[in-house]
């Protein structure tokens, strides 16, 4: 495990957090492995050793000690709550209390899938719609920033008196020039502050 001034430092509460489908995978593989009959040390060692995703073997390997030293594996898995949430850990105590971890396991995976499946789903489903508001706000912009201000300097030369709904139109079209900068920070501020939020139990 990694130490850092003699304590060991839990990888998931740095911030890497591990990917569903990989989750999903393993509680997979594990379920087979418990019924299996095999030992819960030696399923959590091959599944370290064998896992492409550092991080996760990492914390995987950080599980089996706290088990060979006589932690439950439900305990274990707590010490790290971005690899595995509330649920999880709940269903594993669950299952070890009643001795039934193999079929615990076994639906926590088929959980994990199915949820899985409904993100990509959904994200596919926003794909179209979240394309075409942004490409029609670029070319709203683009039409403000350089389309607008060319009729702008036309109209002014002429001297006619603009109808109400234009000079709204070159007020916008002036304002986004002048503020351009702060449009975009406002909008990577928000991004950034939704992902944050996102991360949150509450915001999940």
């Amino acid at each position: 495990g990694i130490r850092e001034r003699g304590k060991e430092i839990s990888l998931t509460k740095m911030g890497f957090r591990v990917p569903s489908k990989i989750l999903a995978v393993f509680t997979r593989q594990f379920s087979v492995m418990i019924d299996a009959g095999l030992p819960l040390v030696q399923c959590l060692e091959i599944l370290a050793n064998q896992q492409e995703h550092k991080n996760f073997a990492k914390i995987l390997l950080q599980v089996r000690q706290d088990v060979e030293a006589g932690s439950t594996l439900a305990d274990a898995m707590r010490r790290h709550p971005k690899a595995f949430d509330d649920l999880y850990v709940n269903m594993v105590a669950a299952g070890e209390a009643g001795g039934i971890l193999d079929t615990i396991l076994q639906r926590l995976s088929t959980y994990i899938e199915k949820a899985v499946k409904l993100r990509s789903q959904v994200r596919a489903a926003l794909i179209y719609p979240i394309a075409v508001i942004t490409i029609a706000a670029i070319v709203v912009a683009v039409i403000l920033l350089k389309v607008i201000p060319t009729f702008a300097a036309l109209f002014t030369s002429l001297g006619a008196e603009l109808p109400f709904p234009t000079r709204v139109v070159i007020a916008a079209s002036n304002f986004l020039a002048r503020y351009f900068i702060f449009f975009v920070i406002g909008i990577a501020a928000a991004v950034f502050f939704f992902r944050r939020y996102y991360q949150t139990y509450s915001g999940r």
